[in-house]
């Protein structure tokens, strides 16, 4: 478990579950683990796990091989890969999601390739109607 006043720049590795209550900046692989970040957890990461559970605030991609679950009190700012994913209502997202199970399985189509998470959203142009009668 990381602590609410626990901060960690780098990468974040190994075999066990991790919950995260404190800040975590870099990268979270965690391919055969769940990753859970409390309602005080601040990440701004790419994470890669088996199941991710978010209640806290993730800015970041987040790629998973089972699920992914933002809770109401999630707020996730980042696009998200995985078979399945559940955003529970009054959950705040802004990202794509991508629910190909190959390509999470796989890792096909990294998401480095796609819009970064941290950049503006693409503006969308709609030709205007002309409504004159005539």
């Amino acid at each position: 478990m990381i602590g609410p006043s626990i901060i960690i720049k780098g990468e974040v590795s190994g075999e066990e579950d991790l919950h995260i209550q404190g800040r975590v900046e870099g990268t979270i692989n965690l391919a055969g683990n769940q990753v859970s970040v409390g309602e005080s957890g601040q990440v701004c990461a790419d994470i890669h796990a088996k199941h991710v559970k978010i209640d806290g605030e993730v800015t970041g991609d987040v790629s998973a091989s089972e699920n992914v679950v933002i809770s109401k009190s999630g707020n996730v700012r980042g696009n998200i890969v995985a078979p399945r994913v559940t955003l529970e209502d009054g959950a705040n997202f802004k990202g794509s999601i991508d629910m190909d199970p190959s390509a999470a399985a796989s890792g096909a189509a990294p998401l480095s390739s796609r819009q970064p998470a941290n950049s503006p959203a693409p503006d969308i142009k709609t030709p205007a109607l002309d409504l004159k009668s005539g």
